[in-house]
């Protein structure tokens, strides 16, 4: 990966992100301190219970493994840098460490984007084809799901990293945000970035909606099934296990939407860091709390696995 243009004047930026509240900096690193460890045990976990609970070995908790696992990956290109910079004086970071985090934030994304569509179609299958749920989502399928949605993110990443680091930076380089996204980034180029900013929008619109409207086809043959079931039981048992995945879905894609789905950079505001958190820091932590509260089947396990007493039906 190649990193910004070398013929620039600005060597280093700074991220500016939260400087307006400097009275609250302690606040705010024993805050992001305390989501970030709450993300990784809570991430932690959800993968150990799949990991040792065999009746969890099923494609829908593979796939949920590897987003946790990716969510982790995520925030850890984020998080460390953001506590670290709450304490210093110094905010800066290098044009290598900006191209790099951009990459890897951009990858980890774009991945997280796909595997919950993946995570979609593993829904309409276990739904609408039960019958043939398994030899449809076998071993191979999955991990060519899970294999063609890292590939395809980083792929994405790698493209828009590079266009954005052909842009020459003379000044200023403070970035109004607390890491290094398209948008703050591109406000600094010193050149005309229409052409570049329209290539990363189709970008956005591909890792975005794509996946978000092959969810909603999915979830349309999904509602038509559910629909058909006659007993009362059935359906609410199957609408149960699309709750979790559709809650994620809601908050991710939205959130994404409103900061990537604008053509110019030149929207990009104060208000959007504050939406940023959302999908850096909420979103998870969203993931493994949703999934282990409202899935029967990980509540369970998660219990089995702690040893925990289970609950009996008394006949």
């Amino acid at each position: 990966m190649q990193v910004f243009n070398r013929t620039t004047v600005v060597t280093q930026f700074i991220l500016v992100g939260f400087s307006s509240l400097q009275e609250l900096q302690l606040l705010l690193f024993v805050i992001f301190l305390f989501l970030y460890l709450t993300i990784l045990m809570a991430n932690a976990t959800i993968m150990a219970v799949i990991r040792y609970s065999r009746t969890l070995h099923t494609p829908m908790y593979g796939f949920l493994f590897i987003l946790s696992l990716s969510e982790s990956c995520y925030t850890f290109v984020i998080i460390p840098q953001l506590l670290v910079h709450l304490l210093s004086a110094t905010k800066t970071i290098s044009f290598m460490a900006c191209a790099t985090q951009l990459f890897f934030f951009l990858g980890f994304a774009c991945t997280n984007c796909f595997l919950i569509a993946v995570m979609g179609y593993d829904r309409y299958v276990a739904i609408c084809h039960p019958l043939r749920y398994t030899l449809i989502m076998n071993k191979r399928l999955g991990l060519g799901l899970v294999s063609l949605s890292g590939v395809t993110g980083f792929l994405i990443a790698l493209v828009a990293t590079n266009l954005i680091r052909d842009m020459p930076f003379c000044g200023p380089n403070r970035v109004n945000h607390y890491f290094c996204d398209m948008a703050p980034v591109i406000k600094l180029a010193c050149t005309d970035t229409h052409v570049k900013e329209l290539a990363l929008f189709s970008l956005s619109i591909l890792v975005i909606m794509v996946p978000f409207l092959s969810i909603l086809i999915s979830y349309g043959f999904i509602v038509n099934t559910i629909l058909k079931i006659p007993s009362a039981e059935g359906k609410r048992k199957a609408f149960a296990t699309c709750a979790s995945h559709l809650t994620v879905v809601f908050v991710h894609y939205g959130c994404a939407s409103i900061i990537y789905l604008r053509p110019k950079s030149k929207s990009a505001s104060d208000k959007d860091q504050l939406v940023a958190v959302t999908y850096t820091v909420v979103t998870p932590l969203l993931n493994p709390l949703v999934y282990s509260l409202r899935n029967q089947e990980v509540k369970t396990a998660l219990k089995r696995v702690l040893g925990m007493p289970m609950a009996t039906k008394v006949a």
